[in-house]
């Protein structure tokens, strides 16, 4: 084909912010650029920006895939929530994706804050993040299996309570609350109770932790009769849990090497 004259515009230069050409381009330097307009007759008008742009996405998309976190400015916000500046791309996290409440979303611009990417949709231009996927995911990877926690009781459902754990919340199990048979979850816990528990299960990637009690107490049934006990032995009977679990798999590595 034919060469033709073409001109990129300041605001196509680059996704940051340009002042003037000469910051970004120099004359007789060679290129690449993305035509956005008049590829037929006429003056084409081209763009560096879109290609970027389309470099950005594609990262976008593999920490999304990935579920790694990233750190950006907060620049607005609206009625649902705060926007975002990642990289150029103007991203979405709703106020329900925080991860603590604030009065008033304005006293969170200018700060950076870390969050996890929950869709990339470059077609839509649609970038929505979440705060409080990044920070739980962070506040689980601290804890161990095994570990005592203390906590506070959230909630109590049917099917156990949600504790408390400074920064994340997780999930007592109905099952997991003594070696005695639980028949109402209520019975025995409520909502503002101080409670220790030990880290039965934790996924990082979810950002969730799995707790149990029942495994603290000195004789089956504490949790239901005496949980003052059961908290004050709580670090005693998790020693002796990380022993068994220690020595279990020493039993089993040393039995796969003797079928060696």
């Amino acid at each position: 084909g034919g060469k033709s004259a073409a001109i990129c515009p300041t605001s196509e230069l680059s996704l940051a912010p340009v002042s003037r050409a000469e910051d970004v381009v120099s004359a007789g330097e060679s290129r690449e650029f993305y035509v956005i307009r008049g590829e037929g007759y006429g003056e084409l008008t081209v763009s560096i920006k879109q290609l970027e742009v389309e470099v950005v996405w594609e990262k976008l998309r593999q920490m999304m895939a990935e579920e790694t976190s990233l750190t950006a400015p907060v620049v607005a916000v609206n009625r649902g929530g705060i926007l975002v500046d990642v990289q150029g791309i103007r991203a979405f996290c709703p106020g329900s994706q925080l991860s603590r409440r604030v009065p008033n979303f304005e006293q969170l611009i200018g700060t950076e804050m870390e969050f996890k990417i929950i869709e990339a949709d470059a077609e839509k231009n649609r970038l929505m993040l979440s705060n409080k996927r990044a920070v739980t995911a962070d506040a689980a990877a601290s804890y161990n299996v095994g570990d005592v926690v203390e906590g506070v009781v959230m909630s109590v459902k049917p099917y156990g309570a949600f504790i408390d754990l400074g920064g994340m919340s997780g999930l007592l199990h109905i099952s997991q609350i003594s070696h005695d048979r639980v028949m109402d979850v209520e019975k025995v816990l409520s909502p503002g109770d101080s409670i220790k528990v030990m880290v039965l299960s934790q996924d990082q990637k979810r950002g969730r932790v799995g707790l149990c009690t029942k495994k603290l107490e000195p004789t089956p049934g504490d949790m239901l009769r005496d949980p003052a006990l059961v908290y004050e032995k709580a670090e005693e009977m998790a020693a002796l849990f990380k022993q068994r679990v220690a020595d279990a798999e020493a039993a089993a590595a040393g039995a796969e090497e003797a079928e060696e």
